[in-house]
């Protein structure tokens, strides 16, 4: 009895779904006419345009977006380039690879700590880190320029390390 049953149930859903759905047949669309209104004083006045899509300025955005982000800073005696600067720095690759007329100079500084040759070494150093990342991320090499200033431009006056850490930077600077 519930074999019956079961195959009754079945049959009565494969002839309800059979019946309900026309597949070669194609599926009613609803046409409605498109109606402007025009100016009642001038006939003569030419179709205005309904495009309401904004132009936008890639240049000012990326321009924008990196204003605030202009100093990457260093360890103690090191030129490695931090994670924590991967966006600061990639930030400013998409704007020097979407305008390639920009050019950033590199100023590498350094903390009063170390000789005066040492010094412009390391600040060399940083600043050749920090475009050789820039490059390895589709910058030309002729829109950077690395310069050393050592420690002769500090950014924090005094002799601890709160001073020096603000000293050992390379500041991206336009052209």
């Amino acid at each position: 009895m519930t074999r019956y049953a079961l195959s009754l149930l079945a049959a009565a859903a494969l002839a309800g779904c059979a019946s309900s759905v026309k597949l070669d047949e194609p599926a009613p669309v609803e046409a409605r006419p498109v109606t402007t209104t025009a100016p009642a004083n001038n006939a003569n006045t030419a179709p205005v345009s309904q495009n309401k899509v904004a132009t936008v300025d890639l240049g000012a955005e990326l321009t924008a977006a990196v204003a605030n982000q202009r100093v990457v800073y260093f360890d103690f005696d090191s030129f490695t380039v931090k994670e924590e600067y991967r966006g600061l720095i990639d930030a400013h690759a998409k704007r020097l690879n979407n305008d390639r007329k920009v050019a950033l100079s590199l100023e590498g500084h350094t903390d009063e700590r170390g000789g005066r040759e040492y010094n412009l070494a390391l600040g060399q150093k940083r600043a050749e880190a920090v475009a050789k990342s820039l490059t390895l991320m589709g910058v030309q090499t002729n829109q950077v320029e690395p310069v050393s200033f050592g420690e002769e431009r500090p950014a924090a006056q005094g002799s601890n390390e709160e001073a020096w850490a603000k000293n050992r930077r390379v500041e991206l600077k336009d052209k």
